[in-house]
């Protein structure tokens, strides 16, 4: 179960440094098989692909693709109130993403110096879409949305199949109400290969966003510089600062809502009131005991959670700004008067009332989220993370004439004779 500690203790240490190693470049096993299987698919294409995909996933047939009319069945074929909530969920996803769309700019420089900069949509995106245990098509709309919202031609959904080579109905429902392309029915480390390469039936992607198990974060990991990727996901995370006098069974549940993803989940509690600590702790043996996924809760309780007590709310947040966590709930009177101390956390719920579970499917923030301490560096998916930048320059023969001495004192400088010439030889006509 949960376990209670002080901050400083040699046992809080232990735990500190027990967190930090569950996200660690993989075992020299994993990358293995993985290096063995993307380079099965780069050199054999669709049967490389449609044999894994009978290995693991039990789905034997050829590589197939589900179409926008299939998916729109899925949609139709719903129950009228998931319908609402799909739509719901993707008006806020819509709302929010497009305030994140930017423009180029021009600079006119004068003298016959005009600079651009262009900001152009990705061509073709590979959206990565988990089965396996449950469905996720909050998942389909935190990615398809904002790349649809980018510009994005052309959006494929890769997911793995059951043996019949079924979808969750909720999931092509989700790609149907974002405007998904077509569903590519395969999933692993496969998938991910046959989109960054190419096959003979899947087309090559620009970028590879969405979750996954280990080995699609392998695969990500591999083939970054072949195509672009979000990030490098890790186990779900979640971190309360809590003050006194919020309900203990509401930090119980948001933990436990954490923890039930997967056993390598955190659920983590930082609070300087150490009577709230102790509630909280029986409020999650409570719970937990009455919860369908209980197992995973369990063991991620066991080995990634902890109720960390701090001298006081100061040093709560200086560690919750050492963890970065994916989520960060900031619970107690006037949280906004907290928010400007937060440095590192990919999203932040403020108050007893923003569950973090609004952010997964309704406020309309992304849910596609930077963990293991890489919200230090990454961000929440957007909009921008499927769009590039190109510059434009020119030069009038006026302006590069006035610049050529800096030009080729550079060229000197660098060792880099064709390029000073480059720009020389123009004055010698």
């Amino acid at each position: 179960m949960i376990t209670e500690l002080a901050l400083g203790s040699p046992a809080c240490d232990r735990f500190l440094d027990r967190l930090a190693s569950r996200i660690q470049a993989p075992d020299p096993d994993m990358l293995a098989r993985v290096e063995a299987i993307l380079a099965a698919v780069r050199t054999e294409g669709d049967a490389a692909l449609c044999r894994f995909s009978e290995a693991f996933d039990g789905f034997k047939g050829p590589v197939t693709f589900l179409t926008p009319a299939d998916c729109q069945v899925a949609l139709e074929g719903l129950d009228p109130g998931l319908q609402a909530a799909l739509d719901k969920a993707a008006r806020h996803i819509r709302a929010f993403h497009e305030r994140q769309l930017t423009k180029g700019f021009v600079l006119d420089k004068g003298r016959g110096v005009r600079l651009e900069q262009r900001v152009l949509p990705l061509q073709r995106v590979g959206l990565y879409v988990p089965g396996g245990r449950a469905a996720y098509p909050s998942t389909v709309l935190m990615n398809a949305i904002p790349a649809r919202l980018a510009g994005v031609e052309d959006l494929i959904v890769a997911t793995p199949p059951g043996k019949e080579g079924l979808v969750n109905p909720m999931t092509l429902a989700a790609c149907a109400v974002a405007g998904v392309d077509r569903v590519l029915l395969a999933g692993g480390a496969q998938a991910c290969a046959a989109l960054a390469y190419g096959t003979a039936s899947v087309p090559k992607v620009d970028k590879i966003t969405g979750p996954g198990n280990a080995y699609v974060a392998t695969a990500k990991r591999l083939l970054y510089g072949t195509v672009d990727i979000d990030m490098i996901a890790g186990p779900s995370e979640i971190v309360i600062v809590a003050e006194a006098g919020v309900n203990p069974a509401w930090l119980a549940a948001d933990l436990l809502g954490q923890c039930e993803h997967d056993p390598q989940a955190a659920g983590i509690l930082i609070t300087p009131d150490a009577d709230l600590a102790q509630a909280v702790r029986l409020a999650v043996a409570d719970q937990v005991s009455r919860a369908p996924r209980a197992a995973i809760m369990k063991e991620a309780l066991a080995n990634y959670s902890a109720i960390i007590v701090t001298q006081d709310l100061d040093e709560a947040l200086t560690l919750a700004n050492d963890l970065a966590p994916e989520h960060l709930e900031l619970v107690g009177e006037g949280p906004e008067g907290r928010l400007d101390q937060v440095r590192h956390a990919g999203s932040v719920f403020l108050g007893p009332y923003t569950p973090e579970a609004v952010g997964d499917y309704m406020a309309g923030t992304n849910h596609v989220l930077p963990t293991g301490g890489t919200a230090r560096f990454f961000s929440p998916l957007g909009v921008e993370d499927f769009t590039r930048r190109m510059q434009v320059s020119r030069y009038s023969r006026a302006a590069l004439a006035e610049d050529a001495p800096a030009i080729l004192a550079f060229a000197e400088a660098e060792g880099l004779y064709a390029h000073g010439r480059s720009v020389e030889i123009r004055s010698e006509d």
